[in-house]
């Protein structure tokens, strides 16, 4: 007798064959020993004002117009990066899952389109412990996505969240992150495994303090072959990231410090010829990053 989840599932895959839905894969990229995927998790939809606070709508519409986005709507994609060398599957990140916003959580489905079973992943790297980020770790059952894998986090990451004051101190509108991280802690919690910036997370791959989005936010250098490539997470958002890296973001919980961040990154990336992948840039997110005067410019990979 089938199960529920079983008859369900089988359900689910039937109508997305009859939907046909249009892969978002992005080609294969070399890195070092490994081969990076780039897979859409959807998209978010963003009121604009809370993105640049505290700006008119004049200047923010001349801002957004300045950098080549559009000024009546912000709608980020969301880019998950797979990094395969070997034997072992590295996931950066885990989408936003069923229950954040009806425009993502389309992970799972696009890692299907790529021929990739979630039991593959022998590794999941957050970069931090927002909801599109963290909350696909379960599934529409609760249970865990990536059943096989090894949860990597930043140890000032996870105890931030994990926190008792952080509840009390968080803003109105974010508290439900909190209670959304810890549910999803509670799952990982068994099998988690800390690090601090500097160490290797994956082989080959360095974890870089980019603290300032959140208290505990970590990108990725992946080290080898003719460039190395950064994983940025969110510490690079959009074009205005770029081009005024020192504004202060809507998103960030500490504004100064990650625009503090996002200059000393942008320096690194430039210095160092790094290619970039960007979790909410147009997909797939993947470029490189050139000085532009006393500012910066993403490149977008061909």
């Amino acid at each position: 007798m089938p199960t529920r989840r079983a008859v369900l599932t089988g359900v689910a895959t039937a109508a997305a064959v009859a939907l046909a839905r249009p892969a978002l894969t992005a080609t294969p990229l070399a890195a070092g020993d490994g081969e990076i995927t780039v897979v859409s998790d959807g998209h978010m939809n963003l009121p604009l004002g809370s993105v640049f606070p505290g700006m008119s709508a004049e200047d923010r519409t001349a801002l957004l117009a300045e950098s080549d986005m559009s000024t009546t709507d912000y709608k980020p994609d969301c880019n998950v990066t797979l990094l395969r060398a070997g034997d072992r599957l590295a996931l950066f990140d885990a989408g936003a899952g069923p229950n954040f916003l009806p425009t993502t959580g389309e992970l799972l489905a696009r890692l299907e389109d790529a021929g990739v079973d979630p039991a593959e992943v022998t590794d999941l790297i957050f970069t931090h412990a927002h909801p599109d980020h963290l909350w696909g770790v379960l599934d529409d059952f609760d249970d865990l996505a990536f059943p096989e894998a090894t949860p990597r986090m930043a140890r000032a990451e996870w105890d931030f969240w994990r926190a008792d004051d952080t509840l009390a101190t968080m803003p109105e509108d974010r508290k439900s992150f909190v209670v959304g991280a810890r549910n999803r802690m509670a799952a990982l919690e068994d099998r988690i495994a800390l690090f601090a910036p500097g160490q290797e997370v994956f082989p080959g791959v360095e974890a870089i303090d980019t603290a300032g989005h959140t208290p505990g936010h970590v990108a990725f250098m992946i080290h080898g072959g003719d460039r190395p490539v950064l994983v940025a997470g969110d510490a690079l958002t959009n074009a205005v990231s770029f081009l005024r890296p020192a504004l202060h973001s809507g998103s960030d919980q500490d504004r100064e410090r990650a625009a503090q961040t996002r200059l000393r990154l942008l320096d690194r990336m430039a210095a160092e010829r790094a290619r970039l992948i960007a979790y909410h840039l147009p997909y797939p997110g993947m470029g490189t990053v050139e000085r532009k005067g006393e500012a910066y410019h993403f490149v977008p990979a061909a």
